[in-house]
């Protein structure tokens, strides 16, 4: 099986190329500026070079305040870069697994989300990957979308890095805790993609660790895993006047990957403490 990994500088990326290295699985890899994914001809070049069987993109434009006002970028990425993607392995009869967010969500229901649940993104960066995964079924019949929430791993665009970053040249740090979702490792989303493959899966899935929490209790779990001395103060998250809105509660349920790949998804708790260990 060859595969191509688009997007391997960033931190899901990362750990689908340390997952082939270590299983000895042939895969090709790229990124900007290498592959512009919003460059049909330069999509269609690499694809027709390396005729990949599975292809994995990581690539997104993740920066959600910023997607307000430069609105075009995300677009160009997360929806037409995903749509080239889509009707290159069309053509190369190559196989997509492509990821999307819990921000398609308003954040409205009072229970974790499904996947039969309507997507109303209430931010720009929501809707234009919400538009990227209508552009995939749109084109394919088969493919796998996998929507994940608050993905963190070894990279430096995380919430873990920047409330460590946060509490360098400080004992108080406020939090909020009116946003609540699912902290979820990369090293769970590359097993279970891997085992969805095995197993044959199609179609879309919420892929997370299992519960759900407020950044608070997420940062909370972050310093007593680390023994930090430090105050924690929960907020309100209009007390930092962000750009983009953000959904109060967008938890996503893993119940159907769980039960297709009959496996237990560990807890964020859980997750985040084996993954905090191996960083020490």
């Amino acid at each position: 099986m060859k595969f191509l990994l688009i997007g391997r500088l960033g931190q899901l990326g990362n750990e689908f190329k340390h997952y082939f290295q270590k299983n000895n699985i042939e895969f090709y890899e790229t990124d900007l500026p290498t592959l512009d994914v919003f460059n049909l001809d330069d999509v269609l070049e690499i694809f027709s070079n390396i005729k990949p069987e599975i292809v994995i993109n990581c690539s997104a434009y993740n920066f959600v305040d910023r997607a307000e006002e430069d609105r075009w970028n995300p677009i160009k990425v997360n929806t037409i870069g995903v749509k080239n993607l889509a009707y290159a392995c069309e053509k190369y009869d190559s196989f997509l697994v492509h990821f999307s967010t819990d921000y398609v969500f308003d954040g409205e229901k009072p229970t974790q989300y499904t996947e039969e649940d309507e997507p109303n993104p209430i931010n720009f960066y929501g809707l234009s990957k919400y538009l990227g995964e209508q552009a995939i079924s749109d084109i394919l019949d088969s493919y796998l979308i996998f929507r994940v929430s608050w993905l963190y791993g070894y990279g430096t665009q995380n919430f873990i890095v920047k409330f460590l970053h946060w509490v360098e040249d400080t004992d108080i740090v406020r939090i909020a805790i009116d946003e609540v979702s699912v902290p979820t490792s990369t090293f769970t989303v590359v097993d279970a993609v891997m085992k969805s493959l095995d197993e044959g899966l199609c179609g879309l899935y919420h892929l997370t660790n299992s519960g759900f929490a407020s950044r608070y209790e997420w940062a909370l779990e972050i310093k007593k895993n680390l023994g930090l001395r430090i105050n924690i103060v929960p907020v309100n998250s209009e007390e930092f006047h962000l750009p983009a809105r953000r959904p109060k509660f967008s938890a996503m349920s893993n119940q159907k990957i769980s039960s297709d790949l009959n496996i237990e998804i560990p807890s964020w708790r859980e997750e985040l403490e084996r993954f905090l260990n191996c960083c020490k």
